[in-house]
């Protein structure tokens, strides 16, 4: 009986492993060398190892998703003969200068005198700015007037214009003067304001999309000349900077809305 023992625990490694190799391809198998002991007798036998293939987990791959891709820095005198990088980056950047210019004279909260100049009336002598054909005063706290003694003819388009304004401003004509009733701040008013913003920052954004669409059109036009390579960088520092872009409107539009919101 203790002899079966000792031949069972000198057989038992090699057994097991056999077992687990009929599992796996024949490829991955290999031998190793090792010792066993019979009877305080050092015997060295053969048996298969079977390698261990670790898999990775769920978990793991999901953290893999999250890490930022490698940017993309390109020196634009390099490829200006391609594209000119620069000037591709001032016209998304004037896309945002013009948001940032929407907000700051139609989104506000307090109406003021200033905040309905840039309104543009369209007259049958052209598009003017309010101011240049009226003169607008702070009559109170809660009344504008825009004199139109000056041009009484664009009374009509200069109230049509502020109407239209998306300031929610309902002008009242007496004789040649307009008065334009400054109206509360109420929750309505600054979530119709806020919805707005979002609205003016959608069409920024399409107007960004343009811009980017008509760099890549340029691009495409070199790839006969140009390596595949240096075409794709290019691709990928004009999608970054129009990422960027799209980063820089979302920033904007989140002080405003905490602006509005108060």
């Amino acid at each position: 009986m203790a002899l079966g023992l000792r031949c069972f625990r000198w057989v038992q490694p090699g057994f097991c492993n056999s077992l687990s190799v009929l599992t796996r391809p024949v490829s991955q198998v290999r031998l190793r060398n090792t010792s066993v002991t019979w009877n305080d007798c050092r015997q060295c036998g053969a048996y298969l190892t079977v390698p261990i293939r670790h898999f990775a987990t769920k978990k793991a791959k999901a953290k893999g998703k999250g890490h930022p891709q490698p940017r993309v820095n390109i020196n634009a005198s390099l490829v200006e003969d391609i594209i000119r990088l620069e000037e591709v980056n001032v016209e998304m950047k004037s896309v945002v200068e013009a948001l940032k210019d929407n907000f700051n004279k139609n989104l506000n909260i307090r109406t003021s005198p200033g905040s309905l100049d840039h309104i543009t009336v369209t007259t049958g002598d052209g598009k003017f700015a309010l101011n240049q054909i009226g003169q607008i005063s702070l009559k109170s706290p809660q009344l504008i007037l825009v004199n139109m003694t000056n041009f009484p003819e664009c009374t009509a388009a200069a109230i049509k214009a502020i109407r239209e304004s998306g300031m929610n401003l309902n002008p009242e004509v007496d004789g040649t003067v307009i008065r334009v009733p400054i109206p509360k701040v109420t929750r309505e008013h600054r979530e119709m304001l806020v919805k707005l913003a979002k609205q003016n920052t959608n069409k920024s954004k399409e107007a960004l999309r343009k811009v980017r669409t008509n760099a890549m059109n340029k691009l495409k036009k070199s790839k006969d000349t140009v390596a595949e390579d240096t075409i794709k960088l290019i691709e990928k520092q004009i999608g970054q900077m129009a990422d960027d872009t799209v980063a820089e409107m979302d920033k904007h539009l989140a002080l405003k809305t905490k602006e509005l919101l108060g």
